[in-house]
């Protein structure tokens, strides 16, 4: 027997229409977890968010000048408006990024791949905020036709 079509949609939080406003759409993305270790995915990420024309707002508790960029300990201490929230953290730890995202006015959040947290996805998106997790931006912009 066939899948259905409801088998076959996507996830919520797949939406690819909030995937083209996170990347198309926002400029400024907060890093949560981003450090100055190269050797690190957040790292590699920030990156190329930093080559596709994005700012990033490096943010971790040892707030490091990442990639020439000022780091904050907290979403609450970066002092002007953050676009995107992107979450490198445990899926168990994510959560609490999605409700400061909130907090803090953004515009959007995003779970890196194999970050899920569904009762964050309901809250955040409660709020009128779209959320993308359990993916990553180079994946989505890999998957865009030339």
């Amino acid at each position: 027997m066939a899948p259905s079509a409801e088998d076959l949609a996507l996830p919520q939080w797949l939406d690819p229409e909030n995937i083209r406003f996170l990347l198309d759409d926002c400029q400024t993305w907060a890093v949560v977890g981003l450090s100055g270790n190269p050797n690190r995915t957040a790292y590699r990420i920030a990156q190329m968010l930093q080559d596709r024309g994005k700012r990033i707002v490096p943010v971790h508790p040892e707030a490091p000048t990442v990639l020439g960029e000022t780091g904050y300990a907290t979403l609450a201490d970066v002092p002007f408006a953050v676009d995107v929230v992107d979450v490198f953290r445990r899926s168990e730890a994510a959560g609490e990024f999605a409700d400061q995202a909130v907090a803090i006015g953004a515009r959007g959040v995003w779970f890196q791949l194999g970050v899920v947290d569904h009762d964050a996805f309901r809250r955040t998106t409660d709020a009128g905020v779209p959320m993308v997790m359990d993916t990553c931006p180079a994946i989505e912009w890999g998957r865009r036709r030339p």
